[in-house]
């Protein structure tokens, strides 16, 4: 199999080290990220770096990354994680432009009940609230 693609590679370091701060260099302005509980996407960079951001707080401790397939603009990678005792599959889908930054984060997740409390503790992240604060 030919080497990972610089902004597949980018996003791993980033998921690895769940250093937020690494979005900046991979985020095109104008990346849209598709929520698996929001219908509308969301569009920007500012959006799609909260959302990014979010999810490495919430997932990034037990996230890793079973399969990954790939070409010259776009991957999937499917992934689980744990929450609160219960195991989320999932994939990501993201696709880049020429400069090599992500133009489209894309995210599904199974099963309900693990979609369930992944938005629970999004929505604690986005609004600054502790999962201790959010409805259970």
């Amino acid at each position: 199999m030919s080497e990972r693609p610089g902004p597949l590679q980018q996003w791993h370091a980033v998921a690895q080290e769940r250093d937020a701060a690494l979005l900046d260099a991979l985020l095109d302005e104008d990346c849209v990220f598709r929520s698996p509980a929001v219908h509308a996407p969301q569009e920007g960079k500012s959006l799609t770096t909260a959302y990014l951001s979010a999810a490495l707080v919430v997932l990034g401790p037990t996230l890793g990354y079973q399969h990954e397939w790939w070409d010259d603009d776009s991957a999937v990678l499917e992934f689980t994680a744990e929450l609160d005792g219960r195991t989320i599959h999932g994939i990501d889908m993201l696709r880049w432009n020429e400069a090599g930054r992500l133009t489209e984060f894309t995210v599904m997740v199974r099963p309900f009940q693990g979609l369930t409390t992944l938005m629970e503790k999004m929505l604690g992240e986005l609004t600054g609230e502790t999962s201790a604060n959010v409805p259970q």
